[in-house]
């Protein structure tokens, strides 16, 4: 990674879309250039994908959960096989001290984020605790992850 490549994530991460043309331009390099450093960064896995960012309130996707689970360590992996099954859950994450689960879920509804935690999380054995917030508003978000 150098300077360019670091240009060029900054430029994709603003928009996935931008031609190589058009990053050849704000860089002042050749299109044929930008389009090799460009897949360079996809076949070395740095670039893992060219995806969309889609309003959730757009969709009806109104509440927005964070739920920080504590699980027995024996069934965090199998748990968390399970929740990312769960068309709710959009982020999931094993935390570093191997028995929390960190969540982000997008429902229609408080109704349906009660009936998705009535099923998957609440009265099971193995979690041990459950914290939940939802969002009230967003104050930064960091589109296509982080600025390099």
């Amino acid at each position: 990674m150098n300077k360019l490549d670091n240009a060029l994530l900054n430029l994709l991460l603003k928009d996935g879309r931008m031609s190589y043309a058009d990053m050849a331009r704000e860089l002042d390099i050749s299109r044929a250039h930008a389009r090799d450093r460009v897949q360079q960064l996809v076949e070395s896995g740095v670039i893992e994908q060219f995806t969309a960012v889609v309003n959730p309130s757009k969709l009806g996707k109104v509440i927005s959960t964070f739920v920080d689970l504590k699980v027995a360590p024996h069934a965090i992996e199998g748990m968390a096989a399970e929740l990312a099954e769960c068309h709710e859950v959009i982020n999931l994450y094993i935390m570093s001290d191997l028995r929390s689960l960190h969540m982000h879920t997008l429902t229609d509804s408080q109704e349906i984020f009660d009936r998705f935690a009535r099923e998957h999380i609440l009265g099971r054995p193995e979690v041990i605790s459950v914290n939940c917030t939802t969002l009230l508003s967003r104050v930064k978000h960091g589109r296509g992850g982080a600025k390099i």
